[in-house]
């Protein structure tokens, strides 16, 4: 279930800033980069805040 929520997180915030950088402001792209990087990141290093966070308020695996 974390997993679930954590690519539809992700993917939320990567469509919600595209659609930001089209209607509002181009530089929300760098939120698109953010969330990018942070997934990278956790697919490397195999820690996600946001996972460690849904732990803690009792979110089952």
């Amino acid at each position: 279930m974390i997993n679930r929520i954590v690519r539809g997180v992700a993917g939320s915030f990567v469509i919600i800033s595209l659609l930001l950088a089209v209607y509002v402001n181009i530089n929300w792209l760098w939120f698109t980069a953010f969330v990018g990087v942070n997934l990278l990141q956790s697919s490397l290093t195999k820690w996600c805040l946001l996972e460690n966070i849904l732990k803690k308020i009792g979110v089952k695996k």
